[in-house]
């Protein structure tokens, strides 16, 4: 049987560059994107759905002779702290209305994204390990950790091949800040290349676990092409790029732009996390399927510059 692809939540950050990568490796006749409505710049084979509605996810599953599912839809942390019971009702209905479908038509196999959001202050802080207990201080991160347990369920139960990755923050240069935590890593680089000044909304010490996206997209695929034998967690594997403060970041980009200003302003982002991890123990997943991240802080920093710099200019048309 041919592969085809259906991802959820295809708009967001991680799904708009994940689309186009699998695009690029499977044909874009077999990677249908889907969301609950279709961006005009997209370009490919797209599903205007509410995975909520467990009809409509299965009538497009069946439809379209889906074999994989990648299921990304969320709402993040910061965001989810507005509104928990929304967050909680959105993110679990969506991953069980995943989970029944694929379990219906036999998916061969599922995505499901986790975050290092699911640790709590009970975790060890510097590399934290795969086993650490969970207990997750926001909504979403309680919404992750549940996942975590039904992907195992139905793995157990069912025999459903689910593979789980807990993010870091992920920084990418494709789309605007979402609603997460980390998210103030991807805001500086935007207000640097602007020359605007930045207010950060984390104390200027606090290093957190971080990802180019490109490492993001990488190991994503990379864990749904390992062999199945070789996946050993199966309710999610940590996976790491980079550790680094806002002070940190900062530094690296002065060394482009010396002038660019950056004052400290904790909110409540503050307060989650600080029961987050500083750095992630991956070994599980070096050892299972081969994950290694390949940017660090100066690469990524060079790029997402770059990039951003192009971006604008064709805005702009300087």
């Amino acid at each position: 049987m041919k592969t085809r692809i259906l991802i959820i939540g295809a708009n967001g950050q991680l799904g708009t560059v994940l689309t186009h990568s699998l695009q690029q490796k499977y044909g874009v006749k077999h990677v249908i994107a889907s969301d609950i409505v279709r961006k005009k710049s997209f370009k490919g084979l797209f599903e205007i759905i509410d995975a909520t509605n467990f009809n409509a996810l299965q009538s497009i599953v069946f439809k379209n002779k889906i074999t994989q599912i990648y299921h990304l839809a969320a709402i993040l942390s910061a965001k989810g702290e507005q509104d928990p019971l929304q967050t909680w009702e959105l993110n679990m209905k969506t991953w069980l209305t995943v989970l029944e479908v694929a379990r219906i038509h036999q998916i061969e196999k599922v995505f499901y994204p986790s975050s290092i959001a699911v640790f709590g202050a009970s975790a060890k802080k510097n590399n934290t390990p795969n086993n650490a207990f969970l207990d997750p201080s926001t909504a979403y991160g309680i919404s992750k950790a549940a996942g975590e347990q039904w992907a195992n369920y139905y793995f157990t139960k069912y025999g459903l091949d689910v593979r789980s990755v807990r993010y870091p923050g992920i920084i990418g240069h494709q789309s605007l800040p979402g609603g997460g935590t980390t998210d103030y890593a991807i805001s500086i680089f935007h207000k640097a290349v602007l020359k605007k000044p930045f207010i950060c909304y984390l104390e200027k010490n606090t290093k957190l676990p971080m990802m180019y996206i490109q490492d993001a997209i990488r190991a994503t695929i990379e864990i749904m092409e390992a062999p199945k034998d070789t996946i050993q967690e199966r309710t999610s594997y940590n996976i790491a790029g980079i550790s680094f403060s806002p002070l940190e970041l900062y530094q690296q980009i002065i060394a482009v732009y010396p002038d660019f200003k950056t004052t400290y302003r904790p909110d409540f982002r503050q307060q989650i996390a600080d029961t987050w991890p500083c750095s992630l123990d991956d070994q599980a997943a070096r050892n299972d399927w081969g994950w290694k991240p390949q940017y660090d802080i100066k690469k990524m920093t060079r790029l997402m510059i770059d990039r951003l710099e192009k971006k604008y200019r064709l805005k702009t048309n300087i």
